[in-house]
């Protein structure tokens, strides 16, 4: 928790709810400067607009602003195709971020509590989790604090007994339509009976876990090193196979880039076939090439883009700029050997040129021979990967191609004896 002074300002979610209630009591009474913030997810038709007008009064007889927002919860879950639960959740906290910038808080307080993180426990148990799943509700993780994570309902009661609090009760609270209400009306109840203290069991459990897991964060950072490299994307199959748990390993890496569950299985079971297989996150592209998996970020522009270049200036394009120069073919003159400039006899060249992808049938004359090649012979020829290839421009002065860019020009357009001027082309990423 940040120290109260007029700085460290908390942007704190009310519900309305007896736990939320006391929570903005509480940050309050200990000297926080507070915004109470409202969601009413029109869920409960007049029930969800009581809980609004409480929260605004009870927001002002504390005298702390009071900021709301209704949102139209259905029309997200259509959209989404997710649960209530999630669409609830991903909509409030998107909100409380947007409030925590506007006002430049400090942190966003939200009011769960000791049996919230068992019943998280109990919940991403019966779904399949790794250890993460089972060390609880993180009292601290990124701008979300929860300061009550350390009470239990029975103390949260008490708090508000003792203070007179006023507060609002949800009545689907008491119903069985959602997961987690499930969870505390039935199974922690039936789990009681096995073990009166399985609450103490749980937090004790969520402890242990915690502890193994800062073992194992450690564990796999150091073996993402060997196996993983991050500037360049691409994750090593004989690195990783030698790792003691490779589909473990593989799980961590790739699960930062959206992949997950079954798809995580078949991204594995890939390692023992052919190159070229894909898989798709809503973010990422992976490739299995002969000996690596190769991850891209999806491009969301269209890969058949084109530019034309003219012969004076140069050209900005995404992530590149391309550069013409012209200058006379003197006896001083040194070709510089880059694979980021390309040297040619600037009459044999029709401006202006043409920078685009490759295309199936595409051929050029690799410079220093005599015969045509086509593009994906040359690609196959040089064990250029699936992704090396869609990367690939071509530069094209007419119909002909005179530089597959950043790897060998065309020999068509070589500068040669007879060569009066040059046109040098400078590639930069």
């Amino acid at each position: 928790m940040p120290t109260p002074n007029p700085n460290n300002t908390l942007v704190v979610g009310l519900s309305g709810g007896i736990d939320s209630v006391v929570l903005l009591h509480s940050l309050v009474y200990l000297g926080y400067p507070c915004i109470a913030a409202h969601c009413n997810f029109h869920l409960r038709t007049e029930e969800s607009n009581r809980d609004a007008f409480f929260a605004k009064k009870y927001a002002a007889s504390l005298k702390v602003p009071f900021v709301s927002i209704d949102f139209d919860t259905m029309a997200h879950v259509k959209a989404e195709g997710i649960s209530i639960e999630m669409a609830a959740r991903d909509l409030r906290y998107k909100w409380f971020e947007e409030i925590r910038q506007e006002y430049s808080a400090k942190a966003i307080a939200i009011a769960h509590h000791r049996e919230d993180s068992a019943e998280t426990f109990v919940l991403n148990l019966s779904r399949g989790t790794g250890i993460r799943g089972l060390t609880g509700i993180k009292p601290i993780n990124g701008h979300i604090i929860r300061p009550l994570l350390c009470m239990s309902k029975k103390e949260i009661i008490n708090y508000a007994h003792d203070n007179a609090l006023e507060y609002v009760s949800d009545s689907t609270n008491l119903q069985d339509i959602y997961t987690r209400n499930k969870i505390r009306l039935h199974i922690m109840p039936l789990l009681s009976e096995i073990n009166p203290s399985v609450q103490d069991a749980i937090y004790r459990t969520m402890d242990n876990l915690q502890k193994v897991q800062i073992v194992y964060d450690f564990a796999i950072s150091q073996a993402k090193k060997n196996v993983f490299d991050e500037q360049k994307d691409t994750i090593s199959i004989k690195k990783l196979r030698s790792f003691i748990s490779p589909e473990t390993l593989l799980y961590e890496i790739l699960q930062n880039y959206g992949f997950a569950g079954n798809q995580l299985k078949e991204i594995y079971a890939s390692l023992d076939g052919y190159s070229g297989k894909l898989f798709y996150s809503k973010t990422h592209r992976l490739v299995k090439d002969r000996d690596f998996l190769l991850l891209t970020k999806i491009d969301t522009q269209n890969n058949a883009e084109s530019y034309w270049i003219p012969a004076e200036g140069s050209k900005l394009l995404t992530g590149a700029r391309f550069k013409i120069d012209f200058v006379d073919n003197t006896p001083e003159l040194e070709i510089e050997k880059n694979k980021a400039l390309a040297y040619f006899d600037a009459d044999s060249l029709n401006f202006p040129l043409h920078l685009r992808r490759w295309e199936q049938g595409d051929k050029f004359r690799p410079f220093g021979m005599k015969g045509f090649q086509k593009l994906s012979d040359y690609f196959n020829n040089n064990k250029f990967s699936k992704l090396d290839k869609e990367k690939i421009w071509i530069l094209a002065s007419g119909e002909a191609i005179i530089w597959l860019v950043g790897h060998r020009t065309d020999d068509r357009f070589r500068v040669n004896t007879s060569t009066k001027k040059l046109c040098i082309i400078s590639f930069s990423e």
